[in-house]
């Protein structure tokens, strides 16, 4: 074993010890990152696609960021809420002018940010009843969603591995059929205080809702005083193309929830709300220890700053669109492929079967290019927004190599089709 190897080895048997079992691990110890490549112990680097699942919008070692840290961190790291910091203000301000939205709130991740969420829509609600109007307590989430691990970002989250050990989770959340208008007409009613959308599903297969299931779920609230709360935890921060991923729709929501790559890394999220939907908390209601410090601030804005010099927006549409386009070729070469989904560098690869989806994500990760596997057959592309066209074109040759050689492979295990029988080619 190399000195690589054994250092890998012994971390692996100190974290199987020492730490609760929640993540499967892939067997590699990264040591540093650069642009789009992150660099194990053994100096080889591999091509993020991931980038630490939506986080490292700007990618590794930027500049801009790394000036923010080391400024920052000389100065103030933290001050509490109790207190005033020259940042707070300065990023909000970029926030809401990105955003069109009035307010922010300030947290340390997506789950944090959503539930919030979900405590200021009951709390609207609750302000409504006050002033005599009809209102429930409940919410409408969409099949197949994921909104966090918190009690009550699970209650919105789909699938039952997810709630089902933690149960009963928050009452009061029924789900609505994927992109079905009239299953969403159907289930809401006065009883209804907030209607939840990703605009793009992340870990359901990146799923893009319609134009007409979210344009019906803003005239829902609209007509009872519902909030229609949208989460681009991972699809916000200019992922898509736009600043916010319901902004390619036209719609505004009264709350959208942010975090992965608002910091670059540095753990943050961000509620933002309409004027309307903040009258319902006054101070005492909420808080965090950590959101909004000076530190994380700080690396905030120099990440949108940069963005915006550097034309970010633009850049993510254009290669990401090359990267649709590619993967759409790769998909006429392969019967395997069913369908590529998404917006900007927010995309995905269905294939047919959930043990080829999973055998080709290891593959890649064997040939040194990271993406991960989602909604058990969905090959998951959520790179750093300043990937270029080299990057895609060796990823998608590496990944047509690969279904190549694992379809071949299959078939020939499978060996020919017996007499009287069709095989499905």
């Amino acid at each position: 074993m190399s000195e690589g190897q054994v250092k890998l080895a012994s971390i692996q048997a100190a974290e199987k010890k020492l730490l609760l079992q929640t993540y499967e691990r892939n067997p590699v110890l990264f040591v540093e990152g650069n642009g789009v490549y992150l660099r194990d112990e053994q100096g080889v680097d591999y091509l993020d696609l991931l980038s630490g699942i939506g986080v490292s919008a700007l990618g590794y070692a930027h500049p801009a960021v790394e000036a923010a840290i080391v400024a920052q961190s000389k100065r103030l790291l933290h001050t509490s809420n109790l207190f005033y910091h020259e940042h707070t203000a300065e990023l909000a301000v970029r926030l809401t002018e990105i955003s069109g939205l009035d307010r922010v709130f300030f947290c340390n991740s997506g789950t944090e940010a959503w539930e919030a969420a979900l405590k200021l829509a009951r709390a609207h609600a609750g302000l409504l009843r006050s002033e005599g109007k009809s209102i429930g307590t409940d919410f409408l989430a969409v099949e197949q969603s994921f909104h966090g691990r918190t009690i009550g970002a699970v209650a919105t989250t789909h699938k039952e591995k997810y709630r089902e050990p933690f149960a009963p989770v928050m009452p009061g959340v029924d789900f609505v059929r994927f992109d079905d208008v009239a299953d969403l007409r159907a289930k809401f009613s006065n009883e209804v205080c907030g209607i939840c959308i990703e605009a793009i599903q992340g870990e359901g297969g990146v799923r893009p809702v319609s134009q007409e299931f979210i344009a019906a779920a803003r005239e829902l609230c609209d007509s009872s005083g519902a909030l229609l709360l949208v989460d681009e935890i991972q699809s916000g921060m200019g992922r898509t193309g736009e600043w916010f991923a319901y902004q390619n729709y036209g719609i505004q929501p009264d709350i959208t929830t942010l975090a992965k790559p608002i910091a670059n890394g540095l753990p943050m999220g961000a509620m933002l709300c309409t004027d309307e939907a903040a009258r319902a908390f006054t101070p005492g209601m909420h808080g965090t220890t950590f959101g909004g410090g000076p530190l994380a601030c700080a690396v905030a804005i120099a990440v949108i700053d940069s963005m915006k010099q550097n034309n970010a927006l633009a850049h993510v549409r254009e290669v990401g669109g090359y990267f649709r386009q590619q993967l759409e070729a790769l998909a006429q070469r392969h019967d395997c492929v069913t369908e590529v989904r998404g917006m900007g560098l927010m995309l995905g690869l269905e294939l047919d079967s959930a043990d080829l989806a999973k055998r080709a994500a290891s593959e890649m990760m064997a040939q040194h290019i990271i993406i991960n596997r989602t909604s058990e057959t969905v090959l998951r592309f959520l790179p750093p927004f300043i990937l270029e066209r080299r990057h895609v074109d060796a990823a998608v040759a590496a990944l047509d190599g690969i279904l190549t050689s694992l379809t071949s492979t299959s078939a020939a295990f499978a060996g020919p089709a017996p007499a009287g029988e069709h095989s499905n080619g």
